[in-house]
């Protein structure tokens, strides 16, 4: 039984890394090479041999070698087969593993239903056979369905429910000390607590389980392990670690090989380590870009190349992971513009293309080398040569009756007809790309082809279908929210391509139905939503987890504060729209400036540029001129008229990088902050409102003032900490400090959660980044990442029940280069579960900090609304020192009351 155990092992390892990313869309490079999946079948030692056991054994042998091959179709009929005489003879054990397999095969299909009721059946199977007589193997395939169910219930969003299933598994692995199993086991959970959001748990983990591994001796149990891990770790976005435990995987899989220099199974080992660190140095790459730093991103990407010329070389004799190799290496080519060297390939990957047998893999392939063809068509690679090999793919998924693989050819095959111009084919192609989607439910791809049905209909200039074609991409969207990451947990790194998009474009496409300047309301509280939509989509993204829910109507707030108003600039490619929700109004006011965006996006990022060097005023003046201009001077009117005295920016894009408050009046030669009280808004994620005035005010405060050197990072001394907390602590009547070595994430966790503060107050070295690796604030002798940051702050709610009412990070700054750090604050923001975040975007140390700090608080005493607190603060600062780099760094999020 062992052999056997160890060959459905084999199948459930491999399968989960198949399972847990998407087969299409342009996770097609980073996944294809886990595409060959063992499925393997078995009658159980000791059972009364069958009379038909050669034939038995024959199905079995026949249904692995098309799952392998991705005939699922027909892998299910054999597997019927054997399941039916399982039951026949009376073999209960290997009817329910045949059954296991046969839920799995109806997954790769996406038929959820039938998977569902075939592992149901499998599990009260086993249940009945367990109270009968249980034994080692009856525990062991127990456990291995439940990890089969785990997966399916990953796959549908029920994720809290997967979490539970295969913790039950984890309990039998452990009894059975099942090392290996337990192994991937684990690796499933973090993944299910890390969509959940609880982090820490996921987090501490996957610690655990990269300190077991390494204890153990070098093995192939343990470079599995460590592979399935490093791939796990890449889609959770620690791609350090990911390149660290991969790069551990292929070292281990190197000395158990050399060690068996026949043993063809560690080069596949070898390989596949090779390509998951291509992989990796390729989502570094998109990392990179995201933080301006594209020197370091082509790094990566000479490096990406050389791990998939390595995984060529090592895998010349595996056919499957040499095409894999160089399909992914093509890939990397043609996006890099190495258009020679990309040549070179395609000879050699079509001859093995061609040769192919029907599979879905062979579909998967064919669609990568298309995409990749497609990409090169400005450099002799006909159009018709493309679609020839999408038609190819199209027919064998046809003849495999694979709906999603067809699904995908059409689509892709449409997109090359809207590229080429005819769109009549395209639109045809799109529909026929919809129907089979629709037909499985596979939101995960429909929403592209309702998106480029949408484009498809714009071109044809035929408005309104266009934008009834985008509505249902972005409702797939939504419905897809909470299963996106599961789904895909590579979407992070397509994230500005495949998915923001569709936002923008429907928010386009929805403010041109009509150009009037009062619009028709429902378009534009339509356009507002989903511009709130996508600003919780990118938060999604940055956390990878879904965990973000409404919980206030921003209208209905509004309504109640009837001098403030809520303003939604929003960045389109050839204008800029203003959205304003003025209270008492029934109609949403929209004005347009006509600013493209890459001229708007080269005044804000110069400006943020320039607002943390003092000497520079001139400049900032010039450029916050001219944002007011375009941001302000539309709505000017309507804001005197109706006594606005607060604002409330819900920001978009690279205006989070900027503090509202610096955009400047020539006219009047004042200051947005010196008309207005200021707040930012991430969309609508809002705790209820509660003026701090009405709350028991009770204050931690923590700081780090020294040099400090963690994690290779140099942090200078902060000269002013010791007097900022000292006025903080003057103006609060009951506080705790930890300054320096008391300032740990231990002495932090056990403060917040023995003890109900109202206000955590932090000065201390941080960043903001669009990156979540690099968003931490500086501990003592740690960074606290956000992630942690997020878990510490929001753990008091299983003690202590009472809201942080003010988080204020006073020594922070934005990410050098990165034009979406501020989304790493917003994500602070929002995670942390504080009503109010006050923070700065870039560090002053400086005497102001302190007295801008005094004043704040004793702003919040007197019983002013926080945002009319942080106004004050602001100019009582102002009125000393006129330079925006000492008064303007400091933006309040969340609740303004």
């Amino acid at each position: 039984m062992k052999f056997f155990k160890y060959l459905l092992l084999s199948f459930l390892t491999i399968f989960f890394c198949v399972f847990s990313f998407a087969i299409f869309d342009s996770s097609i490079f980073f996944t294809a090479a886990f595409a060959k999946s063992k499925v393997l079948y078995f009658p159980a030692v000791g059972t009364k041999p069958a009379v038909n056991q050669t034939q038995i054994f024959s199905l079995v042998q026949q249904s692995q070698a098309l799952y392998e091959g991705g005939e699922f179709t027909e892998a299910v009929q054999l597997l019927k087969k054997a399941a039916d005489e399982f039951k026949a003879n009376n073999n209960v054990l290997n009817e329910a593993i045949a059954l296991t397999n046969l839920s799995l095969a109806y997954q790769q299909l996406g038929q959820w239903q039938q998977a569902n009721e075939v592992i149901s059946q499998t599990i009260k199977l086993l249940q009945s056979l367990k109270d009968s007589d249980s034994s080692q193997e009856q525990s062991q395939v127990f456990a291995q369905a439940l990890d089969v169910r785990g997966g399916l219930e990953l796959a549908q969003g029920q994720t809290e429910v997967a979490l539970n299933t295969w913790q039950s598994a984890a309990k039998i692995y452990q009894q059975l000390d099942d090392i290996s199993a337990l192994i991937r086991n684990r690796i499933n959970q973090a993944q299910a607590m890390q969509a959940l959001g609880n982090y820490l748990q996921a987090d501490h983990t996957l610690t655990s389980l990269r300190e077991n591994l390494q204890k153990q001796a070098d093995s192939a149990v343990k470079a599995r392990g460590l592979y399935s891990l490093g791939n796990v770790l890449r889609s959770l976005g620690y791609l350090s670690d990911s390149h660290k435990i991969l790069e551990e995987s292929y070292s281990v899989a190197e000395k158990v090989g050399s060690a068996m220099p026949t043993a063809g199974g560690y080069a596949i080992a070898q390989s596949n380590a090779l390509l998951s660190l291509g992989n990796t140095a390729r989502a570094q790459i998109y990392a990179q870009l995201s933080l301006g730093n594209s020197s370091s991103a082509k790094d990566y990407a000479q490096t990406a190349i050389q791990y998939y010329q390595q995984a060529v070389k090592i895998g010349a004799t595996i056919p499957t992971v040499r095409l894999q190799a160089q399909l992914n290496l093509l890939r990397l080519l043609v996006e890099q513009e190495e258009v020679s060297t990309a040549k070179a390939l395609l000879a050699q990957i079509q001859s093995q293309i061609d040769n192919l047998p029907p599979s879905r893999t062979a579909v998967n392939y064919r669609i990568n080398f298309a995409q990749s063809l497609s990409k090169m068509k400005q450099n002799s690679v006909e159009p018709k040569d493309v679609a020839k090999m999408l038609a190819q793919a199209v027919q064998v998924a046809k003849s495999l009756k694979d709906q999603r693989s067809e699904s995908y050819a059409l689509g892709i095959l449409g997109e090359l007809y809207e590229q080429t111009g005819q769109l009549s084919d395209a639109k045809g192609l799109t529909q026929q790309a919809l129907v089979e989607a629709e037909s499985i439910d596979a939101q995960d791809i429909a929403y592209q082809w309702h998106w480029q049905m949408g484009r498809i209909l714009q071109k044809q200039s035929n408005i309104p279908a266009a934008t009834d074609a985008y509505s249902r991409a972005y409702n797939a969207l939504k419905s897809l929210r909470n299963d996106l990451v599961a789904i895909n947990p590579d979407v992070q790194f397509s994230f500005r391509e495949s998915i923001e998009p569709v936002y923008r474009q429907y928010v386009d496409l929805l403010l041109q139905l009509q150009e009037n300047t009062i619009q028709k309301p429902d378009n534009l509280i339509q356009a507002r939503q989903v511009i709130e939509s996508l600003q919780l989509a990118e938060l999604d993204n940055f956390f990878r987890s879904p965990c973000l829910i409404p919980r206030v109507d921003l209208d209905k707030l509004v309504e109640k504060e009837k001098s403030t108003t809520v303003i939604y600039p929003i960045i389109l490619d050839n204008r800029l729209e203003i959205i304003t929700r003025l209270p008492g109004q029934d109609t949403i006011y929209r004005k347009t400036a006509k600013i493209p965006k890459n001229i708007l996006e080269k005044t804000v990022e110069q400006l943020q540029k320039d607002l943390p060097v003092a000497s520079r005023e001139p400049d900032v003046k010039q450029r916050s001129q001219q944002l007011y201009d375009w941001l302000i001077r539309p709505i000017e009117a309507d804001l005197v008229s109706k006594g606005i005295t607060s604002l409330i920016f819900v920001l978009d894009g690279s205006l989070r990088n900027i503090p509202m408050g610096i955009l400047y009046d020539q006219q009047q030669q004042k200051y947005l902050i010196e008309k207005y009280a200021i707040s930012l808004m991430p969309g609508l994620q809002l705790l209820p409102p509660k003026s701090l005035h009405n709350v028991p005010v009770n204050a931690l405060v923590a700081g780090v003032d020294q040099k400090r050197l963690i994690e290779g990072k140099s942090f200078p001394e902060l000269l002013n900490v010791t007097q900022e907390l000292k006025q903080i602590q003057s103006s609060v009547k009951s506080s705790k400090q930890l300054l320096n070595q008391e300032f740990t994430k231990t002495n932090l966790q056990n403060q917040i959660q023995s003890t109900s503060f109202s206000i955590v107050h932090l000065a201390t070295h941080g960043q903001f980044s669009s990156d979540i690796e690099q968003t931490y604030i500086l501990t003592w002798d740690s960074l606290l990442k956000v992630r942690e940051l997020d878990s510490l702050l929001r753990a008091r709610g299983e003690s202590r029940p009472e809201t942080i009412e003010l988080l204020v990070l006073s020594a922070c700054k934005t990410a050098t280069g990165d034009k979406r750090a501020a989304l790493g604050l917003a994500g602070v923001a929002v995670r942390a579960g504080a009503r109010s975040t006050l923070a700065t975007l870039w560090t002053i140390d400086d005497e102001s900090t302190s007295e801008f700090m005094g004043e704040l608080y004793r702003q919040l005493d007197a019983g002013v609304t926080k945002a009319q607190a942080l106004q004050r603060a602001q100019l009582a600062i102002l009125a000393k020192e006129n330079r925006p780099y000492f008064w303007a760094p400091y933006v309040l999020l969340g609740n303004w009351l």
